[in-house]
């Protein structure tokens, strides 16, 4: 199985440390990353590493990015272009935004638009940002909100299998409710691959903590105040 994942294109991070803890992702993975505004951050970063060549670690592919929580951030993206020393005008034409402002039109951009635009863009990675923040609406009523949430989770596993790409759904934890602790464990039990982004008392770490074949574990960034730019340049 390590031997399979290896002969497969990885998108990495390109952070140190963190590539010593987690090789990358690789086509098929469902993934979720989750916890403090850094994981968002890091979303962006893959999102511009997939446009690269295959010998700079990247996929040469567009990148379809499906906003469930209003959280695309043009300047943090570009200010990543930046730091590659990339057109960020060039990295933004190839992330192709979809906005969702309900539960439903989330659903409808996964189950009805989302096979439909990756054949058309040719994509290799598709990025689900604050998946469950529609969901946690308490004008929609629980049940429907939870049978819904898990028909997604379940077709976006088989579509990343199905379709040999990678998508990856970030969680920003936002309530203390039953309802937000079922989204998250329907979205983990689903994935294939969980890392969360955490505090701690010296800074931050992501920990690596659902993978079939990498050994579990966390990598610590140095500073509780440094930004994924500043944690790059380092």
């Amino acid at each position: 199985m390590f031997q399979k994942i290896l002969a497969k294109n990885l998108l990495s991070f390109n952070i140190p440390n963190i590539d010593k803890l987690f090789l990358g992702f690789t086509e098929g993975d469902f993934a979720a990353l989750y916890g403090m505004s850094t994981a968002l951050s890091l979303s962006f970063l893959l999102a511009m590493r997939a446009q690269l060549p295959f010998q700079l670690g990247g996929l040469e592919t567009n990148v379809v990015f499906i906003d469930g929580g209003n959280t695309f951030k043009l300047y943090e993206v570009s200010r990543i272009a930046q730091l590659h020393e990339l057109n960020p005008r060039q990295v933004l034409e190839r992330i192709y935004v979809s906005r969702a402002f309900t539960a439903y039109q989330l659903t409808s951009l996964i189950l009805e638009k989302l096979k439909e635009t990756v054949d058309r863009l040719g994509s290799k990675l598709v990025i689900i940002s604050d998946m469950a923040d529609l969901f946690s609406d308490k004008d929609i009523p629980r049940k429907e909100a939870l049978e819904v949430f898990n028909q997604l989770t379940l077709h976006l596993s088989r579509f990343a299998e199905e379709n040999q790409l990678i998508a990856i759904a970030t969680f920003l934890p936002k309530y203390n409710s039953r309802r937000d602790s079922f989204l998250r464990s329907v979205l983990f039990g689903r994935a294939r691959v969980v890392m969360s982004v955490n505090p701690t008392k010296f800074g931050q770490r992501l920990i690596l903590e659902k993978h079939p074949t990498f050994n579990l574990g966390y990598a610590g960034f140095p500073s509780e105040n440094l930004t994924l730019d500043q944690f790059m340049e380092a």
